[in-house]
């Protein structure tokens, strides 16, 4: 396999002291430790802090059978960090509170997630988040189970009025304190069908939140409230139910409001996240609009064009696009992918003749297909050179052949964001992509459907 090479005395004088005790306070260093279990599936962590525009790299630590400890550096300040434990890094992490004042513990389990049993900051938040959602989850009971107790709904309103209250009283003067008061829950005072409840719900979601408040905006606090609010579907549906692509731009004309006059750095933040996870959920439709509407003009004015790459790369190789057109000359005249009349699926391969794996696979690919007549292959190869290319295409008769010289820095390579060969993407006959196979095997898998 031929991959493309990717480009851490006794007596002083009172103000003496003062000035000693901030010094020592303010260059304090503090430890994070605890454990992760199972052990055996850990070795080893990364330490980021969090800031409004993404994350900063500050340390990494081993992992020693199932026991970490690191000490944060002098000059981190405090603020949101976060553990990465695994790959991909997006997916496997969890966040932590640091005041730069007390030492932290923790127990991380891969199926219960993580639990703080030193850290004033960090016990407080959870166990407040627990609380809400608790008394939350016995309101959304009341009306799932269709109850008209006056009496305990009232009760249950009171009750999420007061935690919210003795959290704020007790995170007061605290870096948790701007978490909780933002995470102010609708309080109904009186008690209201469930289309008004969740309508009210709604309207009030961002009523406590400061989108310009810094502490917040380093964190994931506000991104996972606006996603919250944009995709997820009421309380009383499943959790895997969303809205439909009309409610979610509706949504988004909504979070673009309250982001009026929020630094375009942090906006960015936030709708690269809204477009992510549109992807996620497969709403190309939404993904488009908020591209479109609001996150190309942000990347323009910043500068930061790679994320226009980025995401023109993955809309036009996204599956449902129609492939990027290819031309090749062919018994002396000029052939075009998108002018083949094959009536049947096409498989786009990505190779070279210098490529072990695609000498390899690419017989054995030649050999299945003759029991496969509807499919065709255009095979491309990414060469240096003609030579080469020439001798070993002719083994492979039955393909389309096309060659891309420049290798790596081809036209081709570039456009279809070749990493690896051999690459394979499959397409329908109108030449839309259907399937991008990780390997020859996932290839064969496709073909014997």
């Amino acid at each position: 396999m031929l991959v493309k090479l990717p480009f851490r005395k006794l007596l002083i004088k009172s103000s003496t002291l003062i000035l000693l005790f901030l010094t020592v306070s303010l260059y304090a260093q503090h430890t994070v430790s605890g454990t992760f279990s199972p052990a055996k599936d850990f070795s080893w962590l990364l330490v980021y802090k969090l800031n409004p525009i993404g994350e900063t790299y500050i340390l990494g630590a081993p992992i020693k059978n199932g026991a970490f400890s690191f000490v944060l550096p002098k000059a981190q300040s405090k603020g949101t960090y976060r553990i990465v434990y695994a790959v991909p890094q997006d997916e496997f992490n969890f966040d932590f509170l640091y005041n730069a004042e007390e030492d932290i513990t923790l127990a991380f389990d891969k199926n219960a997630g993580v639990r703080f049993t030193t850290s004033q900051e960090n016990i407080l938040f959870q166990t407040y988040l627990k609380e809400i959602r608790d008394i939350e989850q016995e309101i959304i009971a009341y009306y799932t189970n269709q109850k008209t107790d006056k009496t305990l709904f009232l009760r249950l309103s009171a009750q999420l009025e007061k935690v919210q209250q003795t959290y704020e009283e007790k995170a007061k003067g605290r870096l948790v304190y701007d978490f909780i008061a933002a995470n102010a829950p609708f309080i109904p005072k009186i008690e209201q069908s469930v289309e008004r409840y969740l309508k009210n719900k709604k309207e009030s979601y961002f009523s406590t939140v400061d989108f310009d408040n810094n502490t917040l905006q380093g964190s994931n606090f506000l991104i996972e409230k606006v996603l919250s609010y944009t995709f997820t579907s009421s309380e009383l549906r499943s959790n895997s139910e969303f809205a439909n692509q009309e409610e979610i731009k509706k949504n988004i004309v909504e979070i673009s409001k309250k982001l009026t006059g929020v630094d375009q750095n942090f906006q960015m933040r936030v709708y690269l996240s809204l477009w992510n996870h549109s992807v996620s959920l497969w709403e190309d439709e939404v993904a488009d609009y908020i591209y479109t509407t609001h996150l190309k003009d942000l990347a323009v004015s910043s500068g930061n064009g790679q994320i226009i790459e980025a995401i023109e790369l993955h809309n036009r190789l996204r599956l449902g696009a129609v492939a990027p057109d290819i031309s090749w000359e062919e018994n002396n005249s000029t052939q075009q992918l998108h002018k083949l009349t094959h009536k049947g699926n096409y498989i786009l391969v990505f190779w070279s003749s210098t490529c072990s794996h695609c000498l390899a696979e690419l017989p054995k690919l030649h050999e299945a297909l003759k029991a496969y007549p509807n499919m065709k292959v255009v095979a491309v190869g990414l060469e240096d050179d003609s030579e080469n290319w020439k001798k070993e295409a002719a083994k492979l008769n039955q393909f389309t052949h096309a060659i891309a010289l420049g290798k790596w820095e081809s036209e081709y390579a570039k456009l279809y964001a070749i990493q690896q060969t051999p690459t394979y993407f499959i397409l329908d006959s109108e030449k839309r992509i259907t399937a991008k196979p990780e390997d020859y095997e996932k290839v064969l898998e496709i073909l014997k459907q």
